[in-house]
């Protein structure tokens, strides 16, 4: 994870590393019940995740990335960026942890995750530091807001 470029001092940008550290330490949790054969624990923490998941990515797409996807350099890492929110989203959707094959690939969603996460962290947020206006963190920051009242 990136910590030389200053993005991180961007309230914004805290908010999404705090809800990208929840998300991670949810699905953590749920590899280790698991693994421990914990089936409906690992459920009820995958749900949490999904959960949180659905709303951070709400505002990440609402705000942030709707403001980056203007610029013609970053919409297609966007758009990447959301394709693997679908993914995630209709993977945990259609989660069935009963299933030893689901186990599997929920733990490789896991560590895809961890993938992803990194994508933003590294790449998107530095590069929103260099490349929005005030007017366009304003409107990232208000789409979060409006996620999260």
């Amino acid at each position: 994870m990136c910590h030389y470029c200053g993005c991180r001092e961007i309230p914004l940008i805290k908010e999404f590393i705090a809800e990208h550290e929840s998300v991670t330490d949810l699905a953590g949790k749920a590899v280790r019940s698991l693994e421990q054969g914990e089936h409906a624990e690992a459920g009820r923490l995958a749900a949490r995740m999904a959960e949180e998941l659905r709303a951070h990515w709400d505002g990440e797409e609402r705000g942030l990335f709707r403001v980056m996807a203007t610029d013609p350099e970053y919409a297609g890492y966007v758009e990447a960026l959301v394709a693997e929110h679908r993914e995630l989203a209709a993977f945990l959707e259609r989660l069935d942890l009963g299933s030893a094959s689901q186990r599997a690939e929920f733990v490789a969603a896991a560590e895809e995750l961890h993938h992803h996460i990194a994508k933003e962290e590294d790449g998107l947020f530095p590069a929103a530091l260099t490349a929005l206006t005030g007017d366009q963190w304003d409107a990232a920051m208000a789409a979060w807001r409006s996620v999260h009242p």
